[in-house]
């Protein structure tokens, strides 16, 4: 909920409501922490193995990279219709920083 819904619903001005979230009520507002994308535990260690894997294979045959067919990069954009400041939110002391893929 933003501080603007707060002071619609409540009925008190917007400098009341930002004494009593902060003053009073000992919160505070964070962004949300934005990550290119979130992992799981599996694929994290699916990765790993991967990497590993490639490693060892360059390490016994020296021209494995050479056998590796490589091509354009394609980029891809999405549109996020939240920004930064959209997603953060009002928390209490010591809440954890909210992450969004």
């Amino acid at each position: 909920m933003t501080t603007r819904e707060i002071v619609e619903d409540v009925g008190i001005s917007f400098g009341s409501c930002q004494t009593i979230l902060t003053a009073k009520l000992n919160m505070h507002h964070i962004a949300t922490k934005f990550m290119p994308h979130v992992l799981t535990e599996d694929q994290k260690a699916g990765r790993v193995n991967i990497s590993q894997e490639l490693l060892d294979h360059v390490s016994v045959d020296e021209n494995f990279l050479k056998t590796f067919v490589t091509g354009d990069e394609t980029w891809v954009y999405v549109y996020d219709v939240e920004t930064k400041a959209q997603s953060s939110q009002w928390v209490g002391q010591g809440s954890p920083r909210l992450k969004k893929a």
